[in-house]
């Protein structure tokens, strides 16, 4: 991966990733029934000073030795599995002041997506449900009629994009169930949910944070102008 662009999955911050924060190793393995194969760890060291964190990476892939002039060569065949070892998973940071309950609902999601897709679902359809009752203070019989109850309250390419979700396939159909009943959705699909989860954090919850804030700021300059001009008027007078 030597001079490709790489974004940290820790700080989100983009690099380059040449050999200054970069390593790879490769080793062969014994030949097993499995076939010819080949161990590749790649490691990577944000260069963010307030990150520095590191990023492990295994691939297993099938190789075979070739000899031509007396020099051994690497041929190399399809990778046969991927292990991400740090971080965990692939999950973005998220603010704290989005609600534990659902950081962590998020969180677990995207741990286990691969491993179970299904559980995954499970744990981001409740995470949804969770932000329509905390945000909007929606909260009815399922998470169908709460989505339901969305429409004309939000944005429209919002809702369009909740709305699509609900209707793709074994999601959709099991969309008026309990949140808690976990359904076989296939990994594509939990990818899906776990993507509308992280834009509802950012039309929701950090879009909310930063108009507050932006709010705060022009007010407290308006007052710190107010009390400069009191200050003005009393000097004069």
């Amino acid at each position: 991966m030597s001079n490709q662009s790489w974004q940290c999955p820790y700080c989100r911050h983009f690099s380059v990733a040449n050999k200054d924060i970069s390593k790879e190793y490769e080793q062969w393995l014994l030949d097993s029934a499995d076939g010819s194969a080949r161990l590749r760890v790649s490691q990577l060291v944000c260069p963010n000073p307030g990150c520095r964190r590191m990023s492990l990476v295994v691939w297993l892939r099938e190789a075979t030795r070739v000899f031509a002039r007396g020099l051994e060569e690497v041929l190399y065949g399809k990778v046969i599995e991927t292990w991400t070892l740090r971080p965990a998973s692939h999950a973005k940071p998220q603010p704290d002041y989005i609600p534990m309950p659902l950081r962590q609902d998020y969180l677990e999601s995207c741990l286990i997506s691969e491993l179970s897709p299904k559980a995954s679902a499970t744990l981001s359809r409740r995470c949804l449900q969770g932000m329509i009752r905390d945000f909007h203070k929606i909260s009815r019989k399922n998470l169908h009629e709460e989505i339901n109850e969305l429409r004309g309250k939000i944005d429209q390419g919002v809702w369009d994009s909740i709305d699509a979700i609900r209707k793709v396939g074994n999601i959709g159909a099991h969309m008026e169930k309990d949140i808690d009943v976990i359904v076989d959705v296939d990994p594509e699909e939990a990818r899906l949910l776990i993507a509308l989860i992280e834009q509802l954090f950012q039309e929701w919850y950090v879009a909310r944070y930063e108009r507050e804030q932006r709010i705060a700021s022009v007010t407290a300059l308006a007052q710190k102008k107010d009390e400069a001009k009191k200050v003005l008027l009393y000097i004069r007078h």
